[in-house]
């Protein structure tokens, strides 16, 4: 197994820290340095009634606020702490470049502030798939009898887990690209990329910049550099780091691994990296019928997060129990009902194209919900590759108008239904539509490929609003 990292401790006393953005990761960020002896101000935005309520329990204890005003850096401050959906291009941040002041994300803190003997990082990002590798990881980690959690972007926050009083034997880490962008020490045992799609187009700048950020997570890696067979570009990303002598890259793979890879041969999953003469030998790790849902996508987060868990040092009967242990968190192809033979299934979190080209690709033929938010995506290339899967589609949101033109294009034999609401009752209609365009044996597929705000509060409402509109359908017999 993977041993314990040394830290360098530092001394927060007095020290000026101004931390950006109230929030999730903003309001521990002040606690923590605060309670370091740290002179904290935070600064935001916001000054709505729900920030003003932050601020009091906040000033409460000592710490200063600034709302209201974002943009200005407090005199004297030696270090930015920020939220991580603070856009690099933020006033904030220039004037912090250019009086030399670094600028960390609350991952970088987190990681400045492991003690000794810290646990060694075991960490995942990629467009798509992050949170299901993550908790498939730390299931086959306790399965092996290790303390651990999933952490980071879900889960365990990343700064209790370095601070609490017992200490964890390694951690399971998702990382977003908004955090790698500010984590720039941080160097992790083993490390993943999924896959790159475009996304956060608006927050990075480019595509280019997005992919950097995300190939942060190979420097500096100790052991393995995980990468997706199937998606070059990942495998660009081990090339161009800088890691540590006698780390390894080790791909995955829906297909029959070749020699320091992770693959399927035969409805097995199977590996070929982490074995004595891999040149000839395999190693089998789980069947297919182990991973639930065994949808293409699902396997392939499963193989990443053996590949981490191997490269751990964790035995193979230890990543199929984990595997089979593993249930994915809601609005991830989640099976809601089969009635009259049709199956409804929600996966409200393909909140782009990316995800939804990977849950159309597990089903034929399919009655397609989708549309919402675009964040400026377009649907051609989707529509392209999913269009002979496709009964029919039922289009609900702001943006449905960009699918419908698609399906118009590439898939002008699918009937569309155009929902003209946006009011959270239009997900009933929708559901309704979807029953009326699906025989039996077909699958009514919630898979937006957009973002949800336009309607909903989060994709998890709107996952729950399919769900509700499904079962009313069902108790009454309409469907």
């Amino acid at each position: 197994m993977g041993s314990r990292e040394v830290t360098e401790q530092l001394d927060w006393n007095g020290k000026k820290v101004t931390v950006a953005g109230l929030g999730v990761s903003g309001i521990p960020a002040a606690r923590v340095l605060h309670g370091l002896g740290a002179l904290v101000t935070v600064v935001n935005d916001g000054d709505d009634e729900r920030s003003r309520a932050q601020a009091a329990e906040l000033e409460a204890e000592g710490i200063t606020v600034r709302l209201g005003d974002g943009a200005t850096l407090p005199a004297g401050t030696e270090l930015i702490v920020t939220t991580p959906g603070w856009r690099p291009d933020k006033p904030l941040f220039t004037a912090a470049a250019e009086a030399g002041v670094e600028i960390w994300g609350d991952v970088e803190l987190a990681w400045r502030l492991r003690g000794p003997g810290a646990a060694p990082w075991l960490a995942v990002t990629g467009t798509n798939g992050k949170t299901t590798t993550v908790r498939m990881l730390a299931s086959i980690l306790e399965a092996a009898g290790l303390r651990t959690a999933a952490v980071g972007n879900i889960g365990v926050s990343l700064l209790d887990a370095v601070l609490g009083d017992e200490p964890y034997d390694v951690l399971a880490v998702e990382l977003s690209s908004y955090q790698l962008h500010w984590a720039p020490s941080v160097r992790v045992h083993s490390g993943a990329v999924l896959n790159l799609a475009p996304d956060h187009l608006d927050w990075h700048g480019s595509m280019e910049a997005y992919a950097a950020d995300k190939g942060r997570i190979y420097e500096g890696n100790q052991v393995a550099c995980v990468y997706n067979v199937a998606d070059k570009a990942t495998e660009d990303l081990v090339r161009e780091a800088d890691v540590e002598e006698g780390c390894r890259a080790i791909g995955f793979t829906l297909g029959t691994p070749g020699p320091s890879e992770l693959g399927v041969v035969e409805g097995i999953l199977v590996d070929r990296a982490f074995v004595e003469n891999r040149q000839k030998n395999a190693q089998e790790l789980a069947e297919v019928s182990d991973v639930q849902p065994p949808a293409p996508h699902n396997i392939a987060n499963a193989l990443a997060a053996a590949a981490l868990a191997r490269a751990y040092g964790v035995d193979a009967k230890a990543v199929r129990d984990g595997l089979k242990a593993f249930r994915p968190d809601p609005h991830r192809i989640e099976l809601v009902e089969e009635v009259q033979g049709v199956a409804y299934v929600d996966d409200s979190k393909a909140t782009n194209t990316h995800a939804a080209e990977a849950s159309l690709a597990a089903y034929d033929p399919i009655v397609w919900i989708a549309g919402g938010l675009a964040k400026g995506a377009t649907f051609d290339e989707l529509v392209q590759k999913s269009a002979k899967r496709l009964r029919g589609a039922v289009l609900i949101g702001a943006d449905r108008a960009l699918i419908r033109e698609a399906l118009a294009r590439h898939a002008p034999e699918v009937p569309v239904v155009d929902l003209d609401r946006t009011d959270t009752g239009a997900m009933s209609e929708a559901v309704r539509e979807a029953t009326r365009l699906a025989h039996a044996g077909d699958t009514v597929l919630l898979a937006p490929a957009c973002a949800s705000m336009d309607m909903f509060t989060n994709y998890n409402k709107r996952g729950e609003a399919f769900a509700d509109a499904v079962r009313a359908l069902a108790a009454t017999g309409d469907a």
